[in-house]
């Protein structure tokens, strides 16, 4: 708890919104008491399978000890949305096994396209529910925002795009004249041993990417892109690209024609 709390009040000073994550066992809730103390804006309640009777157990103690808003999941179907919204979330992730550095479905056979449960949640919102749908896990570009957000999702949650950055964990190496930083899913054999000091299912991996630099640059691209795919569907804002987005199927070769083709 002292090295999360530490991790928070380094971050806290140029009065930006922070969060940290949690679980749902042991001192959870004397961690999320502790966190909320010394400044987070919210807590991620941060479980693989989230649609499960501790995470409604874990949200319900959250809720009557901490005035904070509330992230949980994962979630891969709108009954599990729905059933952690109940429960008392602010905020679902939604996606199970679709991240850069995730192996869960190849490991355990579960999880659903990511944008399918995008789709899947959006529609099934109950009428007034002002719980947020975050798209957490396969964000690769720009574009991969603006299609989470035209399927329904209100935020996202990326991972590989800011790996490598200065401001991302991990060690820096140098080979060949190149720079490359760590980059590992927290459910790889190497974050396990570091977080836990013991490993249970590997559905993760870890590996080395280029360094970026500062993540502002990154984020800069990803902000032009988006609104400029706001502007390609005629959208001011978050709302109107939900309402009018309008998805269709293609071909591999489809996809091929997407990307460039110039030979070089």
């Amino acid at each position: 708890i002292e090295d999360q709390v530490g991790l928070v009040c380094s971050v806290t000073k140029d009065g930006g919104r922070v969060g940290a994550a949690v679980g749902v066992t042991g001192d959870f809730l004397e961690r999320a008491q502790a966190l909320v103390k010394y400044g987070v804006s919210f807590l991620c309640v941060d479980v693989a399978h989230g649609h499960h009777i501790m995470m409604k157990e874990a949200i319900e103690v959250l809720k009557k000890n901490v005035d904070v808003h509330i992230m949980a999941g994962n979630v891969a179907t709108s009954t599990g949305f729905i059933d952690l919204a109940e429960w008392g979330a602010d905020s679902v992730r939604c996606n199970v096994g679709g991240g850069s550095a995730c192996t869960t479905r190849i490991q355990t056979g579960h999880g659903i396209p990511g944008l399918q449960t995008l789709l899947d949640c959006y529609r099934n919102k109950p009428k007034g529910c002002k719980v947020k749908i975050i798209a957490d896990g396969g964000i690769r570009n720009s574009g991969d925002i603006v299609k989470a957000i035209a399927a329904g999702a209100d935020l996202v949650m990326i991972g590989s795009l800011l790996a490598g950055t200065t401001e991302a964990p991990g060690r820096i190496i140098e080979t060949n004249g190149q720079k490359l930083k760590e980059y590992r899913g927290m459910a790889s054999k190497e974050a396990q041993f570091d977080w836990r000091g013991k490993t249970s299912s590997l559905e993760g991996v870890s590996t080395f990417v280029p360094y970026k630099g500062s993540v502002n640059n990154v984020i800069a691209d990803l902000s032009r892109g988006v609104k400029s795919g706001l502007s390609y569907s005629g959208c001011r804002t978050v709302q109107e690209l939900q309402e009018g987005g309008l998805f269709i199927r293609q071909t591999s070769n489809g996809l091929t024609e997407s990307k460039p083709h110039i030979r070089k």
